[in-house]
């Protein structure tokens, strides 16, 4: 399964407390009717840490079902508690997901030889393809190149990694050490043409939630050596990365969706509404590119 281009880290929409399940739908045909070339139910930006498991089960059941094989669908199904992880993951096969997404355990801080067996248990579980997640500014721990390269070689579902350190020397180290098959996906919207150009495939998005377009259009134009049009399209979304970041992710880009008429606006605790200087600034920027 090759998972390359533009993928949405979707948000979940909630209404009263549950998963509005026709505003999720809706956001998920609205993602491929514009381009998108993938989505990814259940990870940081939609909320996962603050869902119980019949919810994350049921969001990538519904996403599964809506997608209906058009793109492919990598659901999150890690956690920091390894036999959890197992759960999930087999949970997210049997729902018929493309694959899963496995972030590093986090709070128990693993040693690399922890990160190792952690991954190595979950394919023993359940076979099916993997991308790691890497993503020390949440978890407070460095999967390693060496590391990454060692799960390569040994598991064959370890496909590829999410690399969200926005550090291109070690994104390069991954790529020199696992070779030009190894999908590299970029997990920082900032740093999305410098991954491409060193050999990396794609990105797991946040700004794509609210233009899946452009993010794919840059996408699409790297792989066809359209080099101006992939600049372009890098500066074009440089601003609406920066906006997405003013405060803690997913809160603006929900913030943004709501503004749109996309969602209702909601968000689990401890995730709290936007400062109303901030949002002030969101909604200025917004109608200032034209999108409400």
């Amino acid at each position: 399964m090759q998972f390359k281009g533009a993928f949405t880290a979707l948000v979940t929409p909630f209404s009263n407390g549950q998963l509005d399940e026709e505003a999720y739908r809706q956001l998920i045909e609205w993602q491929i009717q514009s381009g998108i070339n993938g989505v990814v139910p259940c990870g940081t930006t939609g909320e996962s840490a603050t869902m119980s498991h019949d919810e994350h089960k049921r969001v990538i059941r519904i996403c599964v079902d809506q997608v209906k094989g058009r793109v492919p669908v990598l659901a999150g199904a890690g956690s920091n508690n390894t036999a959890e992880a197992v759960e999930l993951t087999r949970f997210a096969k049997e729902a018929g997901a493309d694959g899963a997404l496995l972030i590093t355990p986090y709070y128990n801080k693993p040693t690399q030889e922890g990160l190792y067996q952690h991954f190595k248990r979950i394919a023993e579980e359940v076979s099916m393809p993997f991308i790691l997640y890497n993503v020390p500014g949440r978890t407070s721990v460095n999967m390693l190149p060496h590391t990454v390269a060692r799960l390569n070689k040994d598991i064959p579902d370890v496909v590829g990694i999410k690399e969200a350190t926005g550090d291109l020397s070690q994104v390069s180290q991954v790529l020199e050490f696992c070779g030009p098959d190894f999908q590299v996906l970029s997990g920082d919207d900032f740093t999305v043409l410098p991954l491409l150009s060193v050999g990396g495939c794609g990105v797991i998005s946040v700004v794509s939630n609210i233009l899946p377009d452009k993010m794919s259009a840059l996408c699409s134009a790297w792989f066809a050596a359209d080099l101006p049009k992939a600049r372009e399209m890098h500066f074009l979304l440089a601003s609406f990365s920066r906006m997405m970041f003013i405060e803690t992710n997913p809160i603006p880009v929900k913030t943004s969706l709501s503004l749109m008429g996309r969602i209702n606006l909601e968000m689990r605790l401890p995730l709290t509404p936007m400062s109303p200087a901030n949002a002030e600034t969101l909604r200025g920027f917004l109608a200032d590119k034209g999108l409400i």
